[in-house]
């Protein structure tokens, strides 16, 4: 059997200008390494309870044995892979990262490859403007931040800047630094939860 490779867009709901990313995967991978791949391809700190999302069943990690992250009638995850959900091209699901501030990615199935030599698998193809600092309130909040940076006089202006402890470039996207954080032991994510 000739093995599949998925061409996955991610996309942060609600984020405008757009923030997204494009990535190959095999099509074999189980969600709890595909969610790992979502944290490092996007930008976060793997700090937050996650789930995905299909058809309105609600897919979890198991913490405990009879306690599942996410919402109470999740079905584990542990053994679902990937295309145990995506199927067939422009299938999609939804990958929700941070309860409190609901971060929800649209991951979108755009191309099933089976012929991708000399490429890492999984690796990061494209993308465009840099993921939301952890904790800012949600796509609402970050939207605020960037208006309040854009302001130095605005009230709150120094209190984000002391709460970033360094410049935020929200159009930095670095592809290079992404793939190689990916062929790294948990495709660079670090393993709080």
């Amino acid at each position: 059997m000739t093995k599949k490779i998925y061409q996955i867009q991610i996309a942060l709901k609600g984020s405008k200008p757009k923030i997204w990313r494009r990535i190959l995967v095999p099509s074999d991978i189980f969600l709890s390494d595909f969610h790992k791949i979502i944290q490092t391809t996007m930008g976060w700190t793997n700090s937050h309870l996650h789930q995905f999302i299909k058809d309105r069943t609600f897919y979890a990690r198991k913490i405990l044995d009879d306690v599942l992250w996410g919402e109470m009638d999740s079905i584990d995850y542990s053994k679902i892979r990937i295309y145990d959900l995506l199927k067939k091209e422009k299938d999609k699901i939804i990958y929700e990262y941070d309860f409190g501030d609901g971060w929800e990615h649209d991951i979108i199935l755009e191309k099933i490859e089976t012929n991708v030599r000399d490429k890492y698998i999984p690796t990061c193809l494209d993308g465009k403007n840099n993921c939301p600092p952890e904790d800012c309130g949600g796509i609402w909040g970050y939207s605020d931040m960037l208006e309040i940076l854009k302001h130095p006089e605005h009230e709150e202006y120094e209190e984000y800047i002391e709460w970033l402890g360094e410049e935020f470039d929200p159009k930095y996207f670095d592809k290079v630094e992404i793939n190689e954080l990916l062929k790294t032991k948990d495709y660079g994510c670090i393993e709080f939860l």
